[in-house]
């Protein structure tokens, strides 16, 4: 098969998409997608907005609920259009360009910023091992942050099976991190010392607000449930695989979370767990002294796989909104040697480094899960339409019809909830994304408008990249 792209001539046949991940890499992406620095830091947002630690606990569970809910809807949408790209296609297949744009749009701006995010906390973490109290300037933070972006898309731009393998690593790691926590915590347990545990329900919050934004910022820790969809194309025996990656990943993630809220609370008084600046180093501090060095070590292993799984995928999304004619054509483009979206993780990289600023981290928190629940809503009616278009189609997992209208009603809640009362600001900033994507959409995809020189340029970064179109979805084994 020929590039027959915009009649140009071609450099090399199409490159296809090798299925390279198997279960324990599957795995390692979800709970490594999920497992950041927010458990570590400041999981203490949950706290402030449901006002006591006996509601805290039930939201951290509640969440974790709601992400095996959608995790196993996702997995079925995933059976029903097994393409890499994930919402992005549902979207498509249903609903057709428009809100499949909006979705990549909004994401394309976003995962950039939680990268930025991700990797100056990596930064801060890194900086109280190697430097003392007083720490590095701030200039000296964003020049290591814009390090670790860079070494991590280096990694996915080499091969799959390198950035594979460094997601396996990390998440062990992290893992590990948080075993350490909950055998502490349950060590203080089964001495009859429970901490601010005793104080039950008292002070709990019953503002809708409130609780919404509670669920937010539980919601955000676990995010990353649906990460697996996005690189479906490379997932081996995704019939079999992508079910059981799911299952084990939410189990796994929902016992972990509990487990660790539970020893933070065991130890750390209400007081001092809502002051502190990161939760698990002053939870070493009561607990285990010698593991206050250790902890900020741990933290900074947790970011950085989640850095490099969050540019795996976020290329990956790219390449498919470009794949579709969304985008760009050269990110589609697949490296002919790795078989690697190079020119969607170098731009992706490139748009982190950029956004390497420090940022209110609560208000970004807002943006993104406001956003995410629009299309997670949007994704519910989509799947109740495939599973009516698509009714005869067997698939190894059949989520009962009552599971995605149940999301639903969850999703126009937490859509609706912060309208209830006064707009915060990231809200606003959040409805400005998506206005800004409907104008871009109108020119560049309603009625094609292609930018004078694009195609000197696809030429170019062809040329410089050694990358070629991908194999059509159709033509995947």
């Amino acid at each position: 098969m020929e590039n027959d792209h915009s009649g140009k001539e071609p450099y090399i046949d199409t490159v296809p998409v090798k299925r390279r991940l198997g279960f324990f890499s599957g795995v390692s992406i979800i709970v490594g997608s999920i497992i950041g620095s927010g458990i570590f830091v400041s999981p203490k947002g949950v706290l402030v907005n449901s006002g006591s630690v006996g509601l805290c606990l039930i939201i951290w569970f509640v969440c974790g609920l709601i992400s095996a809910l959608g995790a196993v809807i996702y997995a079925e949408l995933g059976l029903l259009i097994p393409r890499s790209g994930g919402d992005f296609n549902y979207l498509l297949n249903v609903f057709g360009t428009f809100p499949a744009f909006m979705f990549a749009w909004c994401q394309f701006l976003i995962m950039p910023s939680s990268s930025a995010v991700l990797s100056l906390t990596l930064a801060e973490y890194f900086s109280k091992v190697i430097f003392d109290d007083c720490g590095p300037n701030n200039m000296i933070l964003k020049l290591f942050a814009c390090a670790v972006i860079i070494s991590t898309g280096i990694i996915n731009c080499i091969s799959v099976k390198l950035s594979a393998r460094t997601h396996i690593l990390f998440t062990v790691l992290k893992v590990a991190g948080l075993l350490m926590i909950i055998i502490g915590g349950l060590i203080k347990i089964l001495k009859g010392e429970f901490g601010s545990m005793s104080s039950g329900f008292e002070g709990s919050s019953t503002n809708p607000t409130s609780i919404a934004m509670a669920i937010y910022s539980g919601m955000f820790t676990y995010g990353g449930w649906h990460n697996l969809n996005h690189v479906l194309e490379e997932l081996d025996n995704p019939k079999r695989n992508l079910p059981l990656c799911v299952i084990t990943s939410i189990t796994l993630v929902t016992v972990i979370y509990s487990l660790v809220n539970i020893s933070y609370f065991s130890v750390l008084p209400k007081d001092e767990f809502l002051s502190s600046w990161a939760v698990a180093v002053t939870w070493a501090k009561y607990e285990i002294s010698s593991a206050v060095v250790v902890i900020p070590i741990i933290v900074a292993c947790s970011s950085y796989g989640t850095l490099t799984i969050a540019f795996f995928i976020s290329s990956r999304l790219s390449f498919a909104a470009a794949r579709a004619g969304l985008f760009p054509e050269i990110l589609s483009y697949l490296n002919v040697n790795s078989n690697v979206p190079v020119p969607s993780t170098i731009l992706i990289v490139m748009l982190s480094v950029v956004m390497t600023i420090p940022a209110d981290i609560g208000m970004i928190i807002n943006v993104i899960s406001f956003i995410f629940w629009i299309f997670l809503g949007v994704n519910m009616v989509a799947f109740m339409v495939l599973r009516y278009k698509m009714k005869d189609v067997k698939t190894s997992i059949k989520v009962p019809l009552i599971l995605p209208f149940i999301l639903l009603l969850i999703c126009i809640f937490l859509v609706v909830a912060p309208f209830l009362e006064p707009v915060r600001t990231e809200f606003w900033y959040a409805l400005g994304y998506l206005v800004l994507g409907v104008v871009l959409y109108i020119p560049f995809v309603l009625f094609h408008f292609r930018l004078p020189g694009i195609d000197g340029v696809t030429k170019f970064c062809q040329s410089l990249m050694i990358v070629a179109p991908a194999t059509k979805p159709d033509e995947i084994s």
